[in-house]
């Protein structure tokens, strides 16, 4: 079974009875699993992918983990969990001491953040036993640089986010939204009501991460003037870029209302993304099967 067919990202903002059906599609689901097969017909049961849904979001939670763990000096733990695959970081950071911060509210933040990702891997791992992917290779430099200049239109190079408070900001939030996307498209592909509830718990605790790490970056987005640049336009940056890439689903720091806390539809619900578009951010660049954030892909059988 592959799952690495592009998905065309959907021209409507809210997702259609027929884009949600080609999406389930590809996962071995269609228009038989919602009982519309041709007339007389008997309606097939709907595979079984939980476990392939919760590695996918478990891969996205080892990299969560992986970033703000270093910030906290505490990446030891999850080297434990998952098995001995790298984690590139940035050279001078030490992962037993982690960055130094100057605002006690951003570093209060992290260490919260840092805590709950460290229970999601704990969490989804477990839940998955034997069947749960080991931890991919993990780039926390290069992928950064990369992203920065590609945001920036190559005016931010060398971009390092464990560099002070508002650089970590901003590597937080490349990361935030696309957690709650990402939960919120796999909803309609997890079968087990228990698993599907826990998933929505974990999409409500990256909801919170996503809005405090935008109403952060919102009450500094004055900041870096001496570069030419702000934060919102930074944030705008990758926002764009994400939305480029990731089916046109997302938002900046601000829009005609003011501040924007939540990136939503027309109908104030929380964008979804399918996992192709997923990919398509972590991985930096449309179509690609590795790359990015994950130097060798995603472990799994959706990568």
């Amino acid at each position: 079974m592959s799952h690495d067919h592009t998905d065309q990202p959907a021209t409507d903002l809210t997702v259609s009875r027929r884009s949600a059906l080609g999406t389930l599609g590809k996962f071995g689901l269609g228009a038989a699993a919602f009982g519309l097969s041709a007339p007389g017909a008997l309606a097939a049961p709907a595979k079984n992918i939980d476990a392939d849904v919760l590695n996918f979001a478990l891969n996205l939670e080892y990299l969560e983990a992986a970033f703000y763990l270093a910030a906290v000096g505490r990446l030891q733990e999850l080297r434990r969990i998952g098995g001995g695959a790298e984690i590139r970081l940035p050279a001078g950071l030490d992962p037993m001491m982690g960055m130094q911060f100057k605002d006690s509210n951003t570093q209060a933040f992290v260490r919260d953040i840092a805590e709950d990702e460290l229970q999601h891997v704990k969490f989804l791992s477990g839940a998955l036993g034997k069947a749960a992917a080991p931890r991919p290779v993990l780039d926390l430099a290069g992928a950064f640089d990369a992203a920065g200049q590609a945001a920036s239109g190559g005016k931010i190079k060398g971009f390092n986010p464990y560099a002070n408070d508002l650089f970590f900001l901003h590597g937080a939030f490349i990361f935030e939204d696309v957690g709650v996307t990402a939960y919120n498209g796999a909803a309609t592909l997890i079968t087990n009501p228990a698993y599907l509830q826990a998933a929505a718990g974990i999409l409500a605790t990256e909801a919170y991460h996503a809005g405090a790490i935008r109403g952060a970056l919102y009450m500094r987005r004055q900041e870096l003037a001496a570069a030419g640049l702000y934060v919102g336009q930074v944030v705008q940056a990758i926002s764009n870029l994400r939305g480029k890439v990731g089916g046109g689903k997302d938002a900046g720091l601000s829009n005609n209302q003011g501040a924007v806390i939540a990136p939503t539809d027309a109908n104030g619900i929380a964008y979804a993304r399918n996992t192709r578009e997923v990919l398509n951010i972590v991985y930096l660049a449309p179509g690609a099967h590795k790359g990015g954030f994950y130097p060798n892909g995603l472990n799994g059988s959706i990568k």
